[in-house]
């Protein structure tokens, strides 16, 4: 059996603007692999992350590499895993494999993965991060909403999650530092996360830079997102540590999040969900991971000014499982 490859890059615009403490922007940029036998075909989607030392082009151009691969026989998920690092170029041709699997076989993902059911999940909404006026303005607006999660970006931050607290009194909170606080403020910020019932933290001081973090007391979950990537990273963060947040664009695809939600729970990790700013295509898998997790984080379509169609149905922060036309 030959397989095809063709990849596209594709531009979604944003609600309003996404700012996080590394920047604003307006569109969300994907790339998209999709691979045929010429009677089907799986899709994938990744959004590459100039973080990560990634370019959209640069990804685009990986992936299209891994056009001849495809054709050569016995290619799978387990021969592209060794091919490609983890990271956005992979996880576009596992979730393209995993979607191409089913729909050839006629057997849904899920139970390639080993998920009895796919139940509806609820979600958090992200509050982009602002001055404290301008986020309290959106908390106020979406306060009804379940689950908070608030962009912070360094000084101001206790204020910002004071704001949000009063305008939304009753909703759940989790709080992303993007690695923008630093250890002179790390105890003013933790007192005010404390203050306002915050339960998570994610990424609160710089990947490789945590050494603050070793026997912190408190009991917030702090959340490792990019100082995690792939399972074997996992070992080594349970002194900083008590939650991880998994995103495929990072693991490099379903395979690996998979892998590191099982292990992850097995050294007793809090798990959380989590992706870039995409469309319902890159969602579509990672809800495969979600079923169990601790906290959802997989709301891009919410944030986007349009979607794919079909796309997931949003009841809410209430999203419910992928139709087959859509993913898997």
């Amino acid at each position: 059996m030959t397989l095809a490859l063709d990849v596209a890059i594709e531009t979604f615009p944003i609600a309003g603007s996404f700012t996080i403490a590394r920047g604003s922007r307006t569109e969300a940029v994907v790339v998209t692999a999709t691979i045929t036998d010429g009677r089907v075909r799986g899709r994938g989607e990744c959004v590459p992350y100039a973080r990560y030392g990634e370019t959209v082009e640069g990804v685009a151009a990986t992936i299209r590499d891994i056009g001849a691969a495809l054709a050569e026989p016995g290619f799978d998920r387990a021969k592209l895993a060794r091919l490609l690092p983890a990271g956005a170029a992979r996880n576009a041709l596992d979730c393209a494999l995993w979607d191409f699997e089913a729909k050839r076989s006629g057997v849904a993902a899920r139970i390639k993965a080993g998920v009895v059911e796919l139940q509806p999940l609820v979600t958090a909404y992200t509050l982009s991060l602002g001055s404290p006026e301008s986020m309290a303005a959106a908390a106020a607006v979406a306060a009804s909403r379940p689950l908070l999660k608030v962009k912070l970006g360094g000084e101001g931050d206790p204020e910002r999650i004071a704001a949000v607290r009063e305008a939304a009194p009753e909703a759940r909170m989790i709080v992303d530092a993007n690695e923008a606080w630093r250890e002179s403020t790390l105890a003013a910020n933790l007192a005010a996360c404390e203050e306002a019932g915050v339960e998570l933290i994610e990424q609160p001081l710089p990947a490789g830079e945590d050494d603050a973090l070793i026997g912190l007391a408190t009991r917030i979950a702090v959340c490792a997102d990019e100082s995690l990537h792939e399972a074997g990273d996992l070992a080594g963060l349970r002194n900083r540590y008590t939650a991880i947040n998994i995103k495929l664009d990072k693991a490099g695809g379903l395979t690996e999040a998979l892998h590191i939600a099982t292990e992850a729970r097995r050294l007793r990790y809090r798990v959380m969900v989590g992706c870039m700013v995409g469309t319902s295509l890159a969602m579509a898998p990672a809800l495969l991971v979600a079923q169990g997790a601790d906290f959802v984080d997989l709301d891009g379509p919410l944030l986007l000014a349009r979607d794919r169609h079909p796309g997931l149905v949003y009841d809410g922060s209430l999203v419910a499982p992928p139709l087959p036309a859509l993913w898997g």
